[in-house]
């Protein structure tokens, strides 16, 4: 499949490191230095689903399609107000689809499973036309007293439309279960004869094994992406790595031998925004003219579990 479209929405409430000095244990040079991010965008009064049909709408215009074309929508999520009904359908009806369409959590590498979804479907000969949003909240999931964990996100939503065409050359899926590394439990409704003890977390996060972790997988699916096709690093032009630390961002580089430019990035004003990171870059490469027709480019993504994947496609 070809990517034809894309659009993104972040919501408006801007908080910067100065914000959160003033009542966490922390400073700006703190959380810069530590993970590149100086502000985030959170939500506030905005509903997630309208950032996402306001995303998926972005996508459709910018491919030159409506709603009524889409053969399949998916979208990918982790947490939202929502247990049921799935966050695509709301989409679909926000945006006057009527084909059919699911949910996927795959962590904050959503994006690059949604891909894979797609394009199986499309050489199985089902589809023709995908949506893919990708819509995160993950600023609901940390406790704001623990500097370690809620410094890092901002929320948003990113959106492609695929189309017909032979443009994903490669993807690569990998996981390795290690669930005591990057984890959240919530409190269920309880029945009469519940007797097990439950119990409600935020976000907990072994900092240093998520490094180990996303280098390596991201470095691995990388590498494993390009040889199935014969192509070198230095071939690609663009690789969009999911904007979760300039720490790992830079390690994945220097593995690859790879300038900086080939790296574009927006943690410094976005944070990590799980599974519509990817997409919210692609975006905002894409609207500020960052990409010629012909470019080839990578994506990879990571997130608990772990999986990770990557892509090549061209632009």
């Amino acid at each position: 499949m070809n990517i034809i479209g894309t659009g993104s929405a972040l919501p408006k409430k801007i908080v910067t490191n100065g914000m959160l000095s003033e009542f966490l244990d922390t400073s700006d040079e703190w959380i810069t230095t530590r993970t590149g991010v100086k502000s985030r965008h959170v939500i506030s009064d905005e509903k997630l689903e309208d950032l996402a049909i306001k995303a998926a709408l972005k996508a459709l215009d910018d491919a030159s399609i409506s709603a009524a074309d889409l053969d399949f929508i998916i979208c990918s999520n982790v947490v939202n107000e929502y247990v049921t009904p799935q966050l695509s359908c709301i989409i679909q009806g926000g945006i006057g689809a009527a084909c059919p369409c699911m949910d996927i959590n795959c962590a904050c590498a959503g994006f690059i499973h949604a891909l894979e979804i797609a394009e199986s479907f499309y050489k199985a000969g089902r589809v023709n036309k995908v949506l893919i949003v990708c819509a995160e909240e993950p600023t609901r999931m940390t406790d704001w007293n623990d500097r370690s964990t809620c410094v890092l996100f901002g929320d948003g939503a990113g959106a492609a439309v695929l189309g017909p065409g032979e443009n994903i050359r490669s993807i690569k899926l990998s996981a390795s279960s290690a669930t005591d590394k990057l984890w959240q439990y919530r409190l269920l409704h309880p029945t009469p004869y519940i007797t097990k003890e439950e119990c409600d977390v935020p976000l907990q996060m072994k900092g240093q094994d998520v490094f180990k972790f996303a280098v390596k997988a991201a470095s691995g699916d990388i590498s494993r992406t390009l040889a199935e096709v014969s192509v070198d690093p230095d071939q690609v032009d663009h690789y969009l790595v999911h904007q979760a630390n300039t720490r790992i961002i830079t390690a994945i580089r220097n593995y690859l031998h790879q300038p900086d430019e080939k790296f574009p990035v927006n943690i410094t004003d976005h944070g990590n925004s799980s599974s519509s990171s990817c997409p919210i870059l692609l975006d905002e490469c894409s609207r500020a003219g960052r990409f010629n027709e012909g470019d080839l480019i990578v994506m990879s993504a990571f997130g608990a579990g772990f999986v990770s994947g990557a892509v090549l496609f061209k632009w």
